[in-house]
């Protein structure tokens, strides 16, 4: 596929297999096109009943669809994702150097690193929470990662996700499928399990709550409510871990604590796992019209009584002109190049950038710089002359709104069609926790899938799909 690099038969063809992927051919060639296809449609119909759906947002039809499930596992050598989990590491512990720094002495800026502009002038900067620290000084407790690869050890950071990264909810889940679906993968590959990831989250919370929480601290979960596109995934998690599920109106502020109104009576909440933006967290503090945040809220946190997870003030990270310091953002903090590279960046705010840019729109990916949901994006190799001149407008109009990148061959994985199975492009979102010791992964991410032939966008609301991913175990001999 545009000699795309295939993760199973590398650059060598479709008659060549990579010889850790052997077994997976065999079981593609020897399992029945129909037996596939009868587990390929039980696992949609599994989770049409467990209601595993997104919102479809500005459609007013089918606004609930189930996310596209595919069968062929992905799969990732214990060597490759040992490389992998260094690399975001580093790159996480980076972010929340940055974050502390930019809300505190602002060292960064003061190397001249970074403009202070793109910092100081940026609408998810959050000058409302300066001088503020979150307890432990932990900012971006959750990050999902978004990596795409190119070659046998070629991965790119595609985007950087710490303000409200979703989708682990289908990790977990396309995990069962597949154990319920596919055992004998199970037998036929040492596949590392992800089921830990639950108990790891719940630890993450609990060690970030406030100094003088006691040893069990009340942790909740922080929901828009059921209209939202991950609301599935908030009641998943907080039904998992274990922990109450709650909206704007069950909680209140008294005395700048946090309260969570219950049957029993007013009970102190140490720690929110929000999934709301910081736009809607506070009407007091930020927009004055929300509903779904709670009044007080930053006034609890500034009084150091609540953990907010992640931190107001975490979303400036996901910028993608901020994306394309990163190297530097990197280097600055841990004194080493980055591990895992970014794709290279044009920020169009930069007049060169701008004049490239616009010379070359039918090669490049144009993405706005706080865009996200594969929306506000050109893809230029594939975008119509009307497309792509309508995107010239807008560059030309508000060229500090966008950076464009060139348009990678994304890698490709075996992947069930209706005519079979046949590669394509894929992405990995692995999903990193910083406690107050260091940070955390679970060996496993969402692999997300473009379904239709030759398209790189691989969102679900752009007609994307998922799929497992499988991180092998070390077993010695050489992965």
């Amino acid at each position: 596929m545009n000699g795309a690099f295939d993760e199973i038969r590398g650059f060598s063809g479709p008659d060549a297999v990579r010889p850790e992927f052997e077994a997976l051919t065999r079981w593609l060639t020897e399992t029945p096109a129909s037996e596939l296809a009868r587990r390929q449609q039980a696992a949609e119909t599994m989770f049409r009943q467990l209601g595993i759906t997104f919102a479809v947002y500005g459609e007013e039809e089918a606004a609930e669809r189930i996310i596209p499930f595919d069968i062929v596992p992905r799969i990732l050598t214990s060597r490759e994702w040992k490389r992998l989990s260094a690399g975001l590491t580093q790159r996480v512990s980076a972010l929340n150097a940055f974050l502390s720094d930019i809300y505190g002495k602002r060292e960064i800026l003061k190397s001249g690193l970074i403009p202070e502009q793109l910092i100081l002038g940026n609408p998810q900067f959050r000058p409302e929470i300066v001088g503020s620290r979150p307890p432990h000084d932990v900012w971006a407790h959750i990050c999902g990662i978004d990596l795409v690869r190119t070659g046998p050890d070629d991965f790119w950071v595609l985007e950087d996700n710490a303000r409200t990264p979703s989708g682990v909810s289908y990790m977990l889940e396309n995990r069962e499928a597949m154990i319920r679906l596919c055992p004998e993968l199970f037998q036929m590959f040492p596949v590392q399990p992800v089921d830990s990831y639950t108990d790891l989250l719940h630890e993450t919370l609990k060690s970030v709550a406030p100094i003088g929480s006691g040893s069990d601290p009340v942790c909740v979960i922080l929901t828009p409510g059921h209209y939202n596109s991950a609301y599935y995934e908030h009641s998943f998690l907080a039904d998992t871990i274990g922990i109450e599920l709650v909206e704007a109106a069950d909680l209140e502020v008294d005395d700048d604590k946090v309260w969570m109104r219950t049957i029993t009576g007013r009970v102190q909440v140490n720690v929110i796992y929000r999934r709301i933006d910081d736009d809607f967290l506070d009407p007091l503090v930020f927009r004055a019209d929300s509903m779904l945040g709670v009044p007080g809220l930053i006034s609890a946190y500034r009084a150091g009584n609540i953990t907010i997870v992640n931190a107001p003030g975490t979303g400036i990270s996901d910028d993608k002109a901020i994306y394309s310091y990163m190297p530097e953002i990197v280097r600055f903090y841990s004194g080493q190049d980055a591990i895992l590279p970014n794709v290279q960046t044009f920020r169009c705010r930069e007049a060169d950038a701008l004049a490239y840019t616009l010379d070359n729109l039918d090669k490049l990916v144009v993405k706005l710089v706080d865009g996200s949901g594969g929306y506000g994006m050109l893809v230029g190799p594939t975008a119509s002359s009307t497309e792509i001149e309508k995107f010239r407008a807008a560059l030309i109009a508000e060229p500090h709104r966008y950076i464009s990148q060139p348009t990678l061959a994304l890698s490709t994985v075996p992947t069930m069609t209706e005519k079979g199975v046949a590669p394509r492009h894929v992405d990995f979102r692995p999903y990193v926790l910083s406690q107050p010791d260091g940070v955390k992964l679970v060996p496993g991410g969402l692999t997300r899938v473009a379904l239709r032939e030759g398209s790189l966008v691989v969102n679900s609301s752009q007609g994307g799909g998922t799929k497992d991913s499988f991180i092998l175990f070390d077993t010695g001999s050489g992965d």
